[in-house]
């Protein structure tokens, strides 16, 4: 019974409570017993109880005890007037007369989980705490994915990380390591599928000097950089077979040799794997040894995709984005249909293709808010009419004839301007017509007719055209699209 948590029965009926404690004691609980007016002396809400069985008559000192401790699971039994306990969610069931031992224990379970899944628990991991905030998130997978960290991360189990590319399992495994008894020594990680087959031995074990060409002095693997602490095998689907092997030998015997030693090196690791892979399906083809397999998977934990949690997504845009504006002192923000839209994509890339889209947005629209049509092409899943401003006409004849003698210098003696009269001429240029003009349109027509004669000088040479009108290629390129001109 050592380190289950405790079952507080309470009843003034000596003999009921007598044939409780009997039966609480055959299914091996951890308990106590207590008369009502007893219980307040004994409950202490910091103690390792899991849950406190009320029998008999109840008066209102009991009733309001229940109410006053809401993180509380209660369990009733033969109590005859249950009027002011129906609405208390925090009793979770009324146990049988007589006693079932299959209910008995069913009630016990939903005591664990009513303990595991309190609310103050799950908004401690949501993304407040620092070592989970790589792992924001409030769905039902992600809450899973803490829930099964704190479970492991005491314990001295191997830990199988499986996952898509960009799912985070190093932040994953990090967290393991932060949250064990380990935590105070070194996390290493090593990416087997990055380092090759015939280099990995002496990278994981080390070598001794002289035990190949270019070894000129010993060299510690990271297994003895790790010691005391915890070793991450990322990508261990792509570990050569050779390799393989000696990893398992690690894993049995807690011992290792360098590369051209000969002296066993006592290891204390502990080793976190992650794979994108299907290892069970490399077993069928022979890629992936069985025993290695299962000397690994002793505790999977599976992170999902970011598709299956795009509930989440808002919440790791706020956490991405404070993370830029910290490194890089600039930072975006989003609509709400920006945000929509995102959650719509599929994010083959997951959460690392999530922030490099927010790096993107913030090298382009630095502090700014990032609407619909800001996003990429791809990331617009949803149709919005696009803002169009509207400026004063004032301020748009202004900037025509701005556009329009860009790049003239009217005190250049070396301007040839003998055929820009007959330039006019053709533009239908003249004086002010009695009944007026309207100077954007006509500004227009003139910006239209020289962009022509240019291009009719140069054989439709845009390069050629642009020099003749003093503005950029790409400018002129624009001008073109603009006025539905082509070559």
């Amino acid at each position: 019974m050592q380190g289950q948590k405790l079952i507080i029965i309470v009843d003034n009926n000596e003999a009921r409570r007598y044939q409780l404690e009997t039966i609480f004691s055959f299914v091996g609980e951890n308990f106590t017993s207590c008369r009502l007016d007893e219980l307040k002396h004994i409950f202490k809400p910091q103690d390792n109880i899991l849950t406190i069985v009320l029998a008999g008559d109840l008066d209102q000192d009991a009733i309001s005890f229940v109410k006053n401790n809401p993180a509380m699971p209660f369990l009733i039994h033969d109590v005859v007037d249950t009027h002011d306990l129906e609405h208390a969610a925090n009793v979770l069931g009324q146990l049988t007369v007589p006693l079932n031992y299959a209910q008995l224990t069913e009630m016990i379970h939903h005591c664990h989980q009513y303990q595991n899944k309190l609310p103050s628990k799950r908004k401690g991991t949501a993304g407040n705490s620092p070592l989970f905030r790589s792992l924001v998130g409030v769905s039902e997978p992600m809450q899973q994915v803490r829930f099964l960290i704190e479970q492991v991360a005491p314990a001295a189990a191997n830990v199988l990380i499986l996952g898509e590319s960009g799912t985070g399992k190093e932040v994953v495994a990090r967290n393991i390591h932060n949250l064990s008894d380990r935590s105070k020594a070194p996390f290493v990680p090593v990416n087997c599928g990055a380092i090759p087959g015939e280099l990995l031995e002496s990278e994981l074990f080390g070598h001794e000097k002289g035990a190949f060409t270019g070894a000129i002095s010993t060299r510690k693997g990271r297994f003895e950089l790790a010691e005391g602490g915890t070793l991450f095998l990322d990508e261990i689907g792509d570990m050569p077979q050779p390799m393989q092997v000696k990893l398992l030998r690690v894993l049995q015997e807690r011992t290792f040799e360098r590369v051209g030693g000969a002296k066993s090196i006592k290891t204390n690791v502990r080793v976190v794997a992650a794979t994108h892979q299907d290892l069970e399906s490399m077993i069928k083809t022979n890629d992936f040894r069985e025993d290695l397999f299962y000397r690994l998977n002793v505790f999977p934990i599976e992170t999902p995709a970011l598709r299956e949690r795009k509930e989440d997504i808002p919440l790791l845009l706020k956490e991405l984005v404070s993370r830029f504006e910290a490194e890089q002192g600039q930072s975006v923000r989003f609509t709400e249909q920006a945000i929509l839209s995102l959650q719509e994509h599929s994010w083959a890339g997951n959460v690392r293709e999530l922030s490099n889209l927010i790096e993107r947005m913030i090298i382009m629209y630095a502090d700014q808010v990032i609407d619909v049509s800001e996003l990429p092409h791809k990331y617009q899943h949803i149709d919005t009419e696009t803002f169009q401003p509207e400026y004063p006409e004032e301020l748009q004849e202004k900037e025509a004839i701005n556009e329009l003698f860009a790049g003239f210098d009217y005190d250049d003696d070396d301007i040839d301007d003998s055929g820009f009269e007959d330039d006019v001429e053709q533009a239908n240029i003249g004086v002010l017509p009695e009944e007026g003009v309207n100077v954007k349109e006509y500004l227009a027509e003139l910006e239209v007719s020289l962009i022509e004669q240019a291009l009719a000088r140069t054989d439709n040479v845009v390069a050629r055209s642009a020099e003749l009108l003093g503005m950029r290629r790409t400018t002129l390129v624009e001008k073109m699209r603009k006025y539905g001109l082509s070559k």
